[in-house]
C-alpha cells in the first residue's frame, strides 16, 4: 500500500497535536485524515500541514475505512473503542498503557524491537515514554555485554501529566515570582484527593501507588522493559520522579553487565545506535540537558562511566523529549516501519 486513511483519536490533546505535526514532518503517505475527540472538543478546527480539519466526536462508525489508527486519548477511551476500530479493518497504534502488558500485543520501539510489530492481530502498543527513553539506551548494552541488573531513577516533565500539567507549571512559576500562593490541581494524579505545586518542587510520585509502595509508573518501567528486550526476569528498579520542566524525560540509569564493558566502548556502541546522541565531555562540560534537547527527536546519553562499586558496572544520563520520541514520534515510527514492511 502506498498511501494510508488515517485517524487520530484524541487529536487535541498534548500527543495528538505533536502526533500531527510530526507526520507532516516526515511526509507519512497519508490518504486521507480524519481527527477524532471526545464530545466536547467536537466542532473544534485544527490546521494539519496548512489545511483545516474539523474534530469528530468519536462514534461507532469513525474507523469506517480507516487504515492507521493512532490512539492518544487515555486508556478508558483506548479499551472502549481499539476492538471497534481492529473490526473495521484498521491497525491501531495505542499510546496509553491499556494493552501495553497484554502477551499477544506487540510493545515496539522501531529501533530496539522493531521485528515484533509484525506480529500484531490488529492491535500494536506504543511503550510508556520513560521506558522507550530507556531502552533507546540500554538495547546496544544488552547486545554488546548482556544485562544484569538495572537501576533507575527518573526526572520526568511535566508534559508527561498533558497539557493541564504544562499550563499549571507555567502558572505557578508565575504566581512564585509574584508572590501569590501556589494553586495545585493536577499533580501527582489528577483524580487524586491531594495536590501539589510542581513550580520549584519535586515530587516523588507519577501515577498511582501499586504494590511493594511502587507506583505504577514504576511497575511500567520494569515490565515493559523486560517485554520489549525480551528479557523476562531482567531485574529493573525504578523510582520516577516529576520535576519543574516542561517536555524532557532524564534519567539516571545505573547498568550492571555480564561482561565487561568500558565506558569508551560504551560510548562507541551508543553512538552507532541509530536514534541515540553521544553528548559526553566532561572536560568541556558537555552533557545532555533538558533545556537544549527539547523538540529534538533523539534520546541523548551522557555522563558515562564506570560504577566504582561492582564488577561490570556504568552509570549512564539518559534525557529524551517526552512527547516526540516518548511518544508520538515512536508511534509514527512504528506506522513507518509497518509501511516499509508492507512495500
Amino acid at each position: 500500500m502506498d498511501r494510508y486513511n488515517v485517524a487520530v483519536l484524541g487529536a487535541t490533546g498534548a500527543v495528538g497535536q505533536e502526533l500531527l505535526s510530526i507526520l507532516v514532518e516526515r511526509g507519512f503517505p497519508i490518504a486521507s485524515l480524519r481527527l477524532l475527540a471526545s464530545p466536547r472538543s467536537a466542532g473544534r478546527t485544527v490546521v494539519v500541514g496548512g489545511r483545516d480539519y474539523v474534530v469528530e466526536a468519536v462514534h461507532e462508525e469513525a474507523f469506517a475505512g480507516i487504515d492507521i489508527a493512532f490512539f492518544c486519548a487515555g486508556g478508558s477511551v483506548s479499551q472502549r473503542w481499539a476492538q471497534a476500530a481492529v473490526q473495521a479493518g484498521a491497525v491501531v497504534i495505542d499510546n496509553t498503557s491499556a494493552f501495553r502488558l497484554q502477551p499477544e500485543v506487540p510493545l515496539v520501539v522501531p529501533e530496539v524491537n522493531g521485528r515484533a510489530a509484525l506480529q500484531h492481530r490488529g492491535i500494536i502498543a506504543n511503550p510508556n515514554c520513560s521506558t522507550i527513553i530507556m531502552v533507546m539506551a540500554l538495547k546496544p548494552i544488552l547486545d554488546e555485554a548482556g544485562i544484569k541488573r538495572v537501576v533507575v531513577s527518573t526526572y520526568q516533565a511535566v508534559s508527561g501529566a498533558g497539557f493541564a500539567a504544562m499550563e499549571e507549571l507555567r502558572q505557578q512559576t508565575e504566581d512564585y515570582v509574584m508572590g501569590r500562593e501556589l494553586e495545585a490541581r493536577v499533580l501527582p494524579v489528577s483524580s487524586g484527593e491531594r495536590h501539589y505545586p510542581i513550580a520549584f518542587n519535586l515530587i516523588p510520585q507519577i501515577d498511582v501507588f501499586a504494590e511493594d509502595g511502587y507506583t505504577k509508573e514504576e511497575w511500567k518501567m520494569v515490565k515493559e522493559t523486560q517485554k520489549i528486550l525480551d528479557v523476562p526476569n531482567l531485574p529493573v528498579s525504578a523510582t520516577t520522579v516529576r520535576v519543574p520542566t516542561l517536555r524532557c524525560h532524564c534519567e539516571a540509569v545505573n547498568v550492571e553487565t555480564e561482561e565487561e564493558l568500558s565506558p569508551e566502548r560504551c560510548r562507541e556502541i551508543l553512538a552507532r545506535f541509530p536514534g541515540v546522541k553521544v553528548m559526553d565531555s566532561p572536560a568541556e562540560q558537555l552533557y545532555p540537558m533538558p533545556l537544549f534537547t527539547s523538540g529534538l527527536d533523539d534520546v541523548y546519553v551522557g555522563r558515562i562511566r564506570r560504577d566504582l562499586t561492582v564488577p561490570h558496572g556504568l552509570n549512564l544520563w539518559v534525557v529524551g523529549d517526552q512527547i516526540r520520541k516518548g511518544a508520538a514520534l515512536n508511534a509514527v515510527q512504528i506506522a513507518e516501519y509497518l509501511h516499509g514492511q508492507m512495500r
